[in-house]
């Protein structure tokens, strides 16, 4: 009796219509609709403690806001070194417009700032161009190309990587490299390669949305900036501590 059915549902599916796979009739609603959300993300939020014994405030943060394919987004790194009586150091405030190019990847334009949040200070304005993503065994990098008001031209390479120890603690890895294709006299950036970074952060899951970690870092100038520095009595070379809290929502 099942039998006889099951051949009578598949003889009325024929009269009614041939059923092809991956065909779907015209008024069928989409499987999946696009829609715009958005994200407030502090990837670093941290007092760092130097070789130096001196106490620095340091934010790296993003916001974005659109679809899948198009977004628009804010990018803000600074520092803030306590009792120094020198105002923040704004590292970087950009917006960028970004479209998807590739699975994982986005290709993202716009404008920045950068310099002394002092009143009446003097900061770098810049055009930005990035290549933002998650590369092969899910390194995250954000690769960047400046270009100043006066044609100085700058790159910037950043690269991390979430190694999962737990379900809710992690080891992260930091690079960063710093780069000038030009002079930049103004700026006190000398053609070549300048700086480098490298840190170790463990974090730690409270919750999703919150996650402090303690870690280290290393970072190093080079070549001509080295030089420089040197010459002006300073050290080319800093290691240090940090603590503090990755927060998104």
């Amino acid at each position: 009796m099942r039998k006889l059915e099951i051949v009578v549902s598949l003889v009325l599916a024929g009269v009614s219509g041939p059923v092809w796979a991956g065909h779907a009739e015209d008024d069928w609603p989409e499987p999946v609709k696009s829609y715009r959300t958005g994200q407030i993300l502090f990837d670093r939020l941290e007092v760092t403690r130097t070789d130096n014994d001196e106490d620095v405030l340091v934010w790296d943060m993003l916001a974005w806001y659109g679809s899948d394919r198009n977004r628009i987004y804010f990018k803000s790194e600074g520092e803030n070194q306590k009792d120094d009586g020198e105002p923040t150091e704004l590292e970087s405030a950009e917006v960028l417009a970004s479209r998807l190019i590739a699975p994982f990847w986005e290709l993202q334009g716009g404008i920045g700032t950068r310099g002394s949040l002092a009143s009446g200070a003097e900061r770098e304005n810049y055009l930005v161009f990035s290549l933002f993503g998650v590369a092969p065994y899910r390194f995250e990098m954000d690769n960047s190309i400046t270009v100043n008001e006066d044609g100085d031209i700058a790159a910037t390479i950043e690269a991390e990587y979430d190694l999962r120890l737990t379900q809710v603690s992690y080891l992260q890895p930091r690079l960063e490299v710093a780069a000038a294709l030009t002079d930049a006299e103004a700026y006190d950036r000398p053609r070549g390669l300048n700086d480098i970074r490298v840190g170790l952060r463990y974090r730690y899951e409270l919750s999703r949305e919150f996650a402090p970690y303690i870690g280290a870092y290393w970072s190093r100038s080079l070549g001509d900036k080295a030089d420089q520095i040197r010459a002006g009595g300073g050290d080319d070379s800093e290691t240090g501590l940090v603590i503090g809290a990755r927060i998104w929502f």
